[in-house]
């Protein structure tokens, strides 16, 4: 492990509160690898509202960033907004400990 190379993506990321956002799809990562959480949001369903696809349902995450197989804390929300807001006080908590 003393010898792994890290490679990095090189670029700038859409940041929110210093922290990095980025989405793929229909999943949305924020938060910075090199700490010992980040938060995945995945969006399960959408809805159309005036003609547009914004979503619905979202499965959010509280993952280790060095074992994205152990969820630290889960959870299913209606509409990004409540979603991501709730995500990033869980973040912050699991940051805290």
């Amino acid at each position: 492990m003393a010898n792994e190379e890290i490679n990095l993506v090189s670029g700038k990321y859409l940041e929110y509160k210093d922290k990095p956002l980025v989405r793929e799809g229909d999943t949305i990562c924020y938060g910075d690898m090199s700490e010992k959480c980040i938060l995945i949001l995945e969006i399960i369903s959408y809805k159309d509202v005036g003609g547009k696809q914004l979503p619905d349902k979202i499965m959010i995450q509280v993952i280790d960033s060095k074992d994205p197989n152990k969820i630290i804390r889960q959870g299913s929300f209606s509409g990004l907004h409540e979603a991501f807001t709730m995500g990033e006080i869980w973040l912050d908590q699991a940051l805290k400990q």
